[in-house]
């Protein structure tokens, strides 16, 4: 699949006719943008004719599925890997701002540094949020998205196993009675 962009830089259909681009980019119709994914954009003016794009995106905790399509037919479909690991390089990073810190003959006293902005998250749950939103707005640079539809869900699994569970049966579960540190 070969992703289209206009004179002006707007995302028209892709294609799959792979001969065309090839002969557009030879004949300097048409300029490669990016590699991964493969965009050209054309240096001259065309209609703007494109269909509706619903862009889904399925917003797991290590996972994120995305998938495009049309009312035809599938565009792109894929999956993109979230960082993981990141308490542990937070802690790798107070372990050197300590040690930094104990390095010092005299330090001034600090008490007004400890206030949270309006609207923090935590370094981890920030991550994930700033990878969701990068996502679609790659996918929205690339395709003519008219709707993005996130799908946020929670499955409560003991209900799954046993739809008749409700109050004091959730503290009853598999694990009742199996030691505990």
């Amino acid at each position: 699949m070969v992703y289209v962009l206009d004179v002006n830089g707007k995302p028209l259909m892709p294609t799959k006719r792979f001969g065309k681009v090839r002969r557009m980019l030879k004949s300097k119709q048409a300029t490669v943008m990016r590699r991964r994914p493969f965009t050209i954009q054309l240096l001259y003016s065309t209609p703007s004719y494109v269909q509706p794009v619903t862009l889904g995106v399925d917003a797991g905790y290590q996972t994120v599925g995305f998938s495009a399509v049309t009312e035809e037919e599938e565009i792109l479909s894929g999956e993109c890997r979230l960082l993981t690991g990141m308490s542990e390089r937070l802690k790798e990073r107070a372990m050197y701002r300590q040690n930094r810190r104990t390095r010092l003959r005299y330090r001034k006293p600090r008490f007004e540094n400890r206030v949270r902005p309006e609207g923090w998250l935590a370094p981890s749950i920030q991550h994930k949020l700033d990878s969701h939103v990068r996502l679609v707005t790659l996918l929205k640079k690339l395709l003519p998205v008219k709707n993005v539809i996130v799908e946020v869900t929670s499955f409560d699994i003991q209900a799954i196993k046993n739809p008749e569970i409700a109050g004091t049966l959730y503290q009853q579960g598999e694990q009742l009675g199996f030691w505990n540190l």
